[in-house]
């Protein structure tokens, strides 16, 4: 199997697997703060790119009424 003309076994793994992403058609959250469900599955993620996500995802707005 390739991908872009790369065979997957030549590729590292923890390197491919942050460009891959899976958006569900029924939204899920865990049960932990908003934050660590925005960042599931990163480990160095900083807060202002968890803020600019929520931007992106137009829920920062929502988020910050949040108590």
């Amino acid at each position: 199997v390739t991908l872009d003309g790369h065979d997957l076994r030549t590729l590292n793994v923890k390197w491919l697997r942050e460009k891959i992403g899976v958006v569900s058609q029924e939204p899920c959250l865990f049960g932990t703060t908003i934050a660590e469900n925005i960042c599931y599955g990163r480990e160095d993620v900083t807060n202002s790119e968890i803020q600019q996500a929520a931007i992106e995802a137009n829920a920062y707005d929502f988020i910050s009424k949040l108590p």
